[in-house]
């Protein structure tokens, strides 16, 4: 099965981050907005329980911390993907860092950039329209995260949370 470990932000992040990826995302159905820590990879029934203590530890050692959004950005040339960029903290990097070693499955296909993804698969004009338009607008957000989630692949291609983890609870 296909998992990924990403951070949902608050309801009202989500909602303004989703006024742009109705529109522009052809994933808008698929997931939530997220900011994904690691990418998905393929893992068997034993090895996911394997993994969900390591991500108990990591909750469990890991304090609430906030997050800014300051910046519209893109990939482009490498892709025509255009998202919210992340500010880059410890916290995030540390994050990111303890789901890629010890028995977490899987390399990086990319290093590490914190973001939101808002528009994706565009065309070149598409890509060019938008960027020029949505770049333009100023985004100040800021929200408290407290948790992040291990996700899974459905067939029809949704994902949806398959546990929780709120840092800084003693799981047992």
């Amino acid at each position: 099965m296909k998992y990924g470990i990403v951070i949902f932000p608050s309801k009202p992040i989500q909602d303004k981050i989703n006024s742009y990826r109705k529109r522009y995302d052809p994933h808008y159905a698929l997931i939530p907005p997220h900011l994904t820590l690691k990418e998905e990879f393929e893992a068997d029934d034993d090895q996911i329980e394997t993994l969900i203590t390591e991500l108990k530890h990591i909750a469990n050692e890991t304090e609430p911390f906030s997050i800014n959004v300051n910046k519209v950005s893109t990939f482009a040339p490498v892709t025509n993907t255009i998202y919210l960029k992340v500010e880059q903290t410890k916290e995030l990097f540390d994050l990111s860092e303890r789901m890629h070693t010890g028995k977490f499955p899987g390399e990086r296909t990319y290093s590490f950039v914190p973001h939101i993804t808002i528009a994706q698969k565009l065309s070149d004009d598409e890509y060019s329209d938008i960027y020029g338009s949505i770049s333009m607008q100023d985004v100040q957000l800021e929200d408290k995260i407290d948790r992040f989630n291990l996700v899974y692949q459905l067939d029809n291609g949704i994902w949806t949370v398959y546990e929780t983890f709120v840092f800084g609870k003693e799981y047992v």
